[in-house]
């Protein structure tokens, strides 16, 4: 069976959807994106109430051009006590994808596919891209030990080779794409498209701080490091000196909470509210505690650049 194309999936140009990046993505990022032909994606998250999160859209969908296409990303576990007031926002407004992360896709899957979104699953692993396909995903995001946040174990090759001939759903690929070659080489692997989020922070329109833009420009690939502090699952970012101040592993107390059964859930929803509190301050305002989440893709950043621009370097 021929698999589609992430172009005709989405009905855009170029095969390449601008990543999900928490409090990075705006929908300034995404309509310049989809001037350029790629699809742009805003973790639901980024909205700190559903009356903004409706505006967003309803300002991307004004701004739609042909050739471009805009979605939406769900934290689907119990994490995100916002997930069913988001998903149901997401399906009145018919958003044209959905991408989900962090839980079961299940209940997002057959809502979306009652008013014809499209939803994409990220997976790290073979195990789950077949509960994915079993429940009905339209393709998998297959996030490689290349990429920022949290990644998975395996490299590009070996994922994407593995889900292509272990499943029947098309492959994205995420992690580890900052030139025109890495997005050829991702194509050759078995991928339909790519995911694409570091190379963007450092975009014009992208909503953090200057420093944060400045810090992937100065900072390269031997500078990203995996750190527990912000929310017990491994997550990149970039080595600043708060970074080895405090180090990278849970502590003890940390560790034993994450290991009790009736606490684990909690001590995590906990974890991630804090890690995502210090996130945010440190995207949107220069302190000496600076947490700026990257994967090692900003070592091709060598200028803050229009979002037009950076796809331009991606896919001419």
């Amino acid at each position: 069976m021929t698999k589609p194309t992430l172009t005709s999936l989405l009905n855009i140009d170029r095969p390449l959807i601008m990543a999900p990046m928490f409090l990075v993505s705006n929908t300034k990022m995404v309509i310049e994106g989809m001037k350029s032909g790629v699809a742009g994606c805003i973790p639901a998250l980024n909205y700190r109430t559903l009356e903004e999160l409706r505006d967003s859209i309803l300002e991307l969908r004004a701004a739609k051009v042909p050739g471009g296409s805009f979605g939406y990303n769900l934290i689907v576990n119990k994490s995100n006590i916002k997930y069913k007031d988001q998903l149901e926002v997401l399906c009145a407004e018919k958003v044209d994808f959905i991408i989900t992360s962090l839980g079961s896709p299940e209940e997002t899957i057959k809502a979306a596919h009652k008013v014809g979104i499209k939803v994409f699953c990220d997976v790290t692993d073979l195990t789950f891209a077949k509960k994915v396909e079993s429940l009905g995903a339209d393709a998998i995001i297959a996030v490689n030990n290349l990429a920022g946040g949290h990644r998975g174990p395996q490299s590009p090759e070996q994922l994407i080779k593995e889900l292509n001939e272990k499943t029947g759903l098309p492959v994205i690929s995420a992690g580890g794409v900052s030139t025109k070659s890495d997005l050829d080489k991702m194509l050759r692997y078995g991928a339909i498209g790519v995911s694409v989020g570091s190379p963007f922070i450092a975009s014009i329109e992208s909503g953090v701080s200057e420093e944060y833009k400045q810090a992937c420009v100065d900072y390269g690939a031997k500078d990203i490091v995996l750190t527990e502090k912000i929310s017990g699952t491994p997550c990149t970012v970039i080595n600043t000196p708060y970074i080895k101040k405090v180090g990278t592993k849970q502590t003890w107390l940390e560790r034993t909470l994450n290991k009790n059964k009736s606490l684990k859930k909690w001590v995590k929803m906990i974890r991630y509210m804090m890690g995502s509190n210090a996130v945010t301050k440190a995207a949107t305002e220069f302190t000496y505690k600076t947490v700026w989440v990257a994967g090692p893709t900003i070592e091709n950043t060598t200028a803050i650049r229009p979002v037009s621009e950076i796809v331009d370097a991606l896919t001419a």
